[in-house]
């Protein structure tokens, strides 16, 4: 019997098929992964950064259409910042995840060693892959966001 930890959530039971992963290829696309951030991504995220964190001078404040304007482009270059900074970091965390479970489980039977919690536990000390805020429920979309059907135009 396979125990609760590694069957997977609930929700996702009834998936169907196992999602196999080559433990050996693993470390390879791990180093494949972080090489790629740093040739290709770290590069021009740095480039965004540098375009869009200027700040704009004040505008006279008895214009406050124009003041409130700013502070609110000044907040979206913020809010934009931060997520270029993070799906550079979260692609490296995952590289490194990805990594461990490659040193953890390369020399061994990863099918009867690796469990679900260990992989788990990999992603969240990187940080890749936190999990869904408190109350939320997988596959609903938080309140003030748009759904993002998967389109490139989306």
């Amino acid at each position: 019997m396979i125990p609760e930890e590694d069957l997977g959530p609930a929700w996702l039971r009834d998936y169907g098929g196992a999602i196999e992963a080559d433990i050996q290829r693993m470390e390879e696309f791990a180093q494949q992964l972080l090489a790629e951030v740093q040739k290709n991504y770290v590069p021009h995220m740095e480039e965004v950064q540098a375009d869009i964190l200027p700040n704009m001078p004040d505008p006279h404040a008895g214009f406050a259409e124009l003041v409130s304007f700013f502070d609110a482009h000044r907040n979206v270059q913020q809010d934009t910042s931060n997520l270029v900074w993070d799906v550079g970091n979260g692609t490296g965390g995952l590289a490194v995840a990805a990594e461990k479970v490659s040193k953890n489980y390369g020399q061994a039977d990863a099918f009867s060693r690796a469990r679900v919690s260990d992989v788990e536990n990999a992603l969240d000390e990187t940080g890749a892959a936190a999990p869904p805020p408190p109350g939320s429920q997988p596959g609903t979309t938080p309140p003030g966001s748009t759904e993002n059907t998967g389109s490139p135009n989306a």
